[in-house]
């Protein structure tokens, strides 16, 4: 009886660490997706790391898109569990540096403009003040949640062009999603603005939703089949 028992215990757990993605197969048992996202420690202390990366190649202000779209590619790496070496996002990095500057530098402007426009309205310089802030406020969530899934579109292969233009439809597509996205991106300033520090792990908070929302969706679609 103990012998049968042990067994049934022992197919069990197999059970579990093939649908975690972690383990062996097991006959009849569809391996999990993302066996990277298992060990949830692991999973954040990776977030907590590539912010810090992020942060640092972000200090230009105008390579935060490269910022993002790297540590964006790392993460994905890593919850799939394949090569997620830290070379990988500096090749990331160095490969989309320069022509990502074009999508940072105007990002900058506009995100400048919107927050001279809060700025001025909280101070009662400009008539109608109160719903000026609440369109600088909107346009700069707007801003933030464009560079986040440009970001999580870009590769080295497609360039910015071809991301930024898959936006529009991203957020057709998926609604909520881009939603879930607006509130990685307020966290993450939310975050900042109580301590300045805390940036390192909104940002990779932030990266880490990107990576999870279309997942989130798919597995959504796989069920409805």
């Amino acid at each position: 009886m103990s012998v049968i028992s042990g067994d049934r215990r022992e197919h069990r757990a197999a059970k579990r660490e093939a649908r975690s993605g972690a383990g062996p197969t097991v006959a009849g048992i569809e391996p999990g997706v993302n066996p990277g996202a298992t060990a949830k420690f692991g999973l954040f202390g990776e977030v907590l790391t590539i912010g810090l990366m992020m942060t640092v190649v972000a200090l230009g202000v105008v390579t935060l898109p490269i910022a993002l779209a790297a540590g964006i590619r790392h993460l994905r790496r890593f919850v799939a569990a394949e090569d997620s070496r830290a070379g990988l996002f500096w090749d990331d990095v160095r490969a989309g540096i320069l022509p990502s500057l074009v999508v940072g530098v105007a990002a900058a402007l506009i995100a400048g403009v919107l927050t001279l426009d809060v700025v001025l309205a909280g101070s009662g310089a400009l008539p109608g003040g109160e719903v000026i802030a609440v369109v600088g406020w909107a346009g700069l969530l707007v801003l933030a949640v464009a560079i986040l899934m440009a970001a999580g579109a870009w590769s080295p292969q497609q360039g910015w062009r071809a991301a930024v233009r898959e936006v529009p439809a991203a957020i057709r597509a998926d609604a909520a999603g881009a939603a879930y996205i607006a509130a990685a991106a307020v966290f993450t300033g939310v975050v900042t603005w109580a301590l300045a520090p805390l940036f390192i792990a909104g940002i990779g908070c932030a990266a880490l939703a990107v990576v999870a929302v279309p997942a989130r969706r798919r597995r959504g679609v796989h069920r409805t089949e």
